[in-house]
């Protein structure tokens, strides 16, 4: 119950600032991981495209800035997405998928700073985020190891593997862009990519395949 409030007010201040936007100067790292390969063969990808990658997780660390005349160094979110298909569907030449997204905002941010984060979310996805069912403000650890880029939070756990092996089987080859718009982003393999929450009215576990991306971003 007291989740479900917090939302509602987070919500309710937060209408005008994620329709409107903002002019913002904001800066930080990206990372994501569906559950598809973004770097596969056709013939994987012809068999898979209408059945996998419809869920996925977005991460951002903002290193400084200010989003909406928010000020949210060091600050970050993640956030857990389903869709009703495969979320790279438009780059296929197929149809935007309907999608519900789980937020999870740093818990060291104060109201308004929570409202800036999500609009920031919105606004770098390019609006995939679609419709968003739940709030929750807590612990995020996002850190960059150097090899590897890891991420937690509630019901989330993201390990992201930067060098991948480019095997050429079935013609392997890249599928997708970042699901969020970053700068020199590059694929990685998700060792581990997990969401175990409720609110999406779906769970998943899917390690160990090149369907990540990684970089910075600046908004």
């Amino acid at each position: 119950m007291k989740r479900a409030i917090i939302a509602a007010a987070l919500f309710g201040a937060a209408v005008s600032p994620l329709l409107a936007g903002g002019k913002s100067t904001v800066t930080g790292a990206y990372v994501e991981a569906r559950t598809a390969e973004v770097f596969t063969g056709g013939c994987i990808m012809n068999s898979e495209a209408e059945t996998v990658g419809r869920q996925a997780v977005l991460a951002w660390k903002v290193d400084r800035g200010s989003f909406n005349g928010i000020n949210i160094d060091g600050l970050s979110i993640v956030a857990a997405v389903s869709g009703d298909r495969n979320l790279g569907m438009t780059e296929m030449g197929g149809e935007k998928p309907t999608v519900h997204t789980a937020m999870f905002v740093d818990q060291r941010a104060n109201a308004a700073q929570r409202i800036a984060l999500v609009a920031m979310a919105n606004e770098l996805s390019k609006g995939l985020v679609g419709t968003i069912v739940q709030v929750t403000p807590t612990a995020i650890q996002f850190a960059d190891h150097g090899s590897e880029i890891s991420v937690s939070a509630d019901q989330i756990a993201l390990d992201v593997n930067k060098h991948i092996t480019h095997d050429p089987t079935c013609g392997a080859m890249l599928w997708f862009h970042p699901l969020a718009t970053s700068d020199d982003a590059a694929v990685g393999v998700a060792n581990q990519h997990l969401f175990t929450g409720s609110a999406l009215g779906t769970k998943w576990s899917d390690p160990n395949k090149r369907s990540a991306f990684f970089g910075t971003f600046t908004y």
